[in-house]
């Protein structure tokens, strides 16, 4: 039997997101048949965002080594006893806008961001110049990327809900929305 239910935490994670304001669209569930390694996929974007142009990705990777390790830690246990919180999963938030006309300034939307995500949710802000040929003007893309640790013991314990998590994302989309009505102008 199995420590924890993966799917069933994901569909949790979904309906937490519901609970925050955003709209799921899609989910996908990829397995690598050698290695067995997971990969759950989430679209998603915030209720105000419907129809707009950003979306949200939410990725959890689950790394079968790291679960049956854990597993392995919570079948010597006790009843009473908790398992060692050193197993963990990466939880990946990626926003994208599509190409912007009006370029942003990098930095000023990385100070912006970081201020409002905080240092429990850092966030990461790239762009992308494309070129569809040599003559015509380069397209930029604009990604912010989030990273947080899902711990094993925190699921199984019923604890790990991420509720500030989905309240900062909930924030950044918000301010990438306001954001990208000058972008895209």
């Amino acid at each position: 039997m199995a420590a924890i239910d993966v799917a069933g935490y994901v569909a949790d994670l979904k309906e937490h997101c519901v609970d925050h304001g955003f709209h799921v669209h899609d989910e996908r569930h990829f397995v690598e048949t050698y290695s067995l390694r997971q990969m759950w996929e989430v679209d998603l974007h915030p209720e105000e965002g419907c129809g707009g142009p950003l979306d949200l990705h939410l990725t959890l990777d689950v790394e079968p080594r790291v679960l049956l390790d854990f597993e392995d830690a919570v079948a010597t246990l006790t009843d009473d006893q908790d398992p060692p919180d050193d197993y963990h999963f990466p939880l990946t938030f990626t926003w994208a806008l599509p190409p912007l006309p009006q370029s942003p300034d990098l930095l000023r939307v990385q100070l912006d961001l970081v201020q409002i995500s905080g240092a429990d949710l850092p966030v990461e802000v790239s762009a992308i110049d494309s070129f569809a040929s040599a003559l015509d003007q380069a397209e930029r893309r604009l990604t912010v990327l989030a990273r947080r640790s899902v711990s094993l013991t925190r699921v199984l314990k019923g604890e790990e809900l991420l509720c500030d998590v989905f309240d900062r994302c909930a924030a950044v989309s918000r301010c990438l929305l306001e954001y990208a009505d000058q972008w895209l102008a």
